[in-house]
């Protein structure tokens, strides 16, 4: 499974950023797919994930406040809208899969917002925010 992300860039703190994951249909039927990031010096960490089971989103923290996914279904792309961007927010960011079919697994992996939980992943867009 190959996922392709794309949108980063630098952009000036306030601003907003859609990051996007490109990735085949999956040959089962529900998608547990997610946003991560990395930070130089720190540990990946979760920003929101999206089980297609029930159409849920979860998110870290308060990521919510300024960030949401989205997923369409029709050609399995995965999005990340960043609103009011900050330079903390300044990283690497993945887009990963689940890559278990078992449903109660898959949704069990997304709401963890755990990235040991996900086996397939992108290369990475980077952010910056100055």
């Amino acid at each position: 499974v190959q996922l392709v992300e794309s949108g980063g860039g630098s952009v000036q703190a306030g601003g907003s950023l859609r990051l996007s994951c490109a990735t085949q249909k999956f040959h089962w039927s529900n998608v547990c797919m997610g946003w991560f990031r990395q930070a130089p010096g720190k540990e990946r960490e979760a920003v929101a994930t999206f089980f297609s089971g029930n159409d849920t989103t979860y998110y870290a923290g308060s990521m919510r406040d300024r960030f949401t996914i989205s997923h369409v279904s029709a050609n399995n792309l995965l999005y990340l809208q960043m609103n009011s961007l900050k330079p903390e927010d300044t990283a690497m960011y993945y887009c990963a899969a689940v890559s278990t079919t078992v449903n109660y697994i898959m949704k069990s992996r997304c709401s963890d917002l755990n990235p040991a939980g996900f086996g397939f992943w992108g290369q990475g867009t980077q952010v910056t925010v100055s």
